[in-house]
């Protein structure tokens, strides 16, 4: 897992739900699913009288061609404009000011989630307000320019960390052709370029109740909020396709080779090194998410060997192991900020340690009941603020599913060293990877590294 909040999701189905019924649900989480299709989930947290209201949609950038490249992104910035019933963006700030209300979104690979945050008194008022802006967006163009400038400090906040660049390019040799599909943020030139036709164009596709999940958290009665969710959505017309049919996801092309390659960039102060895999996901082979969460945490460990010789050995400041869940392909990552002058000491290093991480005795027992503790803490963490929480629950309700999570720390619990050496041996030893290093122009001068080609970021 990398920078990945755990939870466990819950459900209350009723009858016309039974399909989807859940297990380890608890007691505080109710589902219902609408006739529409539209996934209805109420957190109950009485610990203040708030309530977040989040509607989260099965599109991001999983979803994009190269022509389409970031419009998710700017889909999330447009879906706070003008609509049906608050014509301009002036009079719908105005309106969520009049709810004491705190808004935002974010786009992931494989979920985009808009929420607001408000008195639980104004429920149905934040219920209507979101109705209005998912299902009536107007696209104005005018709005569309204005918000160019907004985009264009999104990208010189990014771009202004050398390391954007290194993952930009990561990017391109991980998924080739597809790297649109695991590029949140997108394209500048296609976002600043965007139609209110391709924004409409994007709504048909992805924009229906049975592509979608109303969460509800926080101090709320779960009968009045499905009541009110009925009131408020029930009469949202749902598709008659499914649009992962119509428009399948390509496949990702498993790596043929392993290659190195540097980014150069002049404002670096420090090396960083990026190794990635193609890791598993959860529609192929979900007992080896699990292991690779474990074994993520076994390796960063104070006490893992990987961090005594790195770290302890004086050969780099930090490094981390990580494998993000995703639902299409996660990718399996280390990244190292190495002492400027171990490169190749570090990288031999690395090389070292794969070649034992399948070996029985790399690990003890206790590091591996270690792992499994602090991600079941980390899960517990996760929970303290309702409102983060119900981000997290869509995140993993878009790239997972409803039981994965229910049963995920019983799973996690269940994992053996035999199950961590087989996905060591499935996706890591022996199978291509990419390099990347990010250098400074002078670095790329001093060190010389061999056998690494210069990426086509800022060269």
């Amino acid at each position: 897992m990398m920078k990945k909040i755990l939870f466990l999701v819950i459900g209350f189905f009723a009858l016309s739900s039974m399909s989807q019924a859940q297990s380890n649900l608890p007691d505080n989480f109710y589902y219902k699913k609408l006739d529409n299709g539209l996934e209805v989930l109420v957190i109950q947290d009485k610990t203040v009288p708030l309530v977040t209201v989040e509607i989260a949609v099965k599109n991001g950038s999983y979803t994009e061609s190269p022509e389409y490249d970031g419009l998710s992104h700017l889909y999330e910035h447009m879906f706070f404009k003008a609509n049906k019933d608050i014509p301009s963006q002036e009079e719908f700030i105005e309106r969520a000011n009049e709810l004491g209300a705190i808004w935002n979104g974010t786009t992931n690979n494989e979920r985009v989630n808009y929420f607001m945050t408000i008195g639980n008194q104004h429920l149905k008022e934040g219920l209507t307000f979101m109705n209005s802006a998912i299902r009536y967006p107007l696209f104005l163009e005018t709005e569309m320019k204005n918000e160019n400038p907004v985009v264009d400090g999104e990208f010189q906040r990014a771009e202004s960390d050398p390391t954007f660049f290194l993952f930009i390019d990561m990017g391109k040799y991980m998924w080739g052709d597809l790297t649109s599909r695991k590029n949140a943020i997108g394209d500048h030139d296609i976002i600043m370029t965007a139609t209110p036709e391709k924004m409409r164009t994007v709504q048909g596709k992805y924009y229906y109740p049975n592509n979608s999940i109303l969460v509800l958290g926080g101090d709320v009665d779960p009968d009045k909020a499905f009541e009110l969710a009925e009131q408020v959505f029930g009469d949202w017309k749902p598709s008659d396709f499914d649009p992962f049919v119509k428009w399948p996801i390509p496949e990702f092309e498993p790596l043929k080779e392993s290659k190195n390659f540097i980014t150069v960039n002049e404002n670096t102060k420090t090396p960083i090194i990026m190794i990635e895999w193609q890791g598993p996901d959860t529609r192929h082979d979900i007992p080896a998410t699990y292991a690779a969460d474990v074994f993520s945490f076994i390796v960063n460990q104070t006490s893992a060997e990987l961090q005594k010789d790195l770290i302890d050995g004086g050969l780099a400041n930090a490094v981390s192991v990580g494998y993000q869940t995703q639902k299409y392909v996660g990718p399996i990552s280390i990244f190292i900020v190495p002492k400027p002058d171990k490169i190749n000491e570090v990288l031999a290093k690395i090389n070292e340690h794969i070649e034992k991480w399948d070996s029985d005795d790399y690990f003890t027992d206790e590091q591996i009941q270690t792992a499994k503790t602090q991600l079941a803490i980390q899960e517990a963490y996760g929970r303290e603020n309702v409102t983060n929480y119900v981000h997290t629950v869509t995140f993993w309700w878009g790239s997972a599913s409803i039981d994965y999570y229910t049963s995920y720390i019983e799973n996690l619990d269940k994992v053996t060293r035999e199950d961590i050496k087989k996905y060591v041996q499935k996706y890591i030893k022996g199978k291509p990877r990419i390099t990347g290093i990010l250098l400074s122009p002078e670095m790329k001068e001093t060190f010389k590294l061999e056998n690494f080609e210069v990426a086509g970021n800022n060269q």
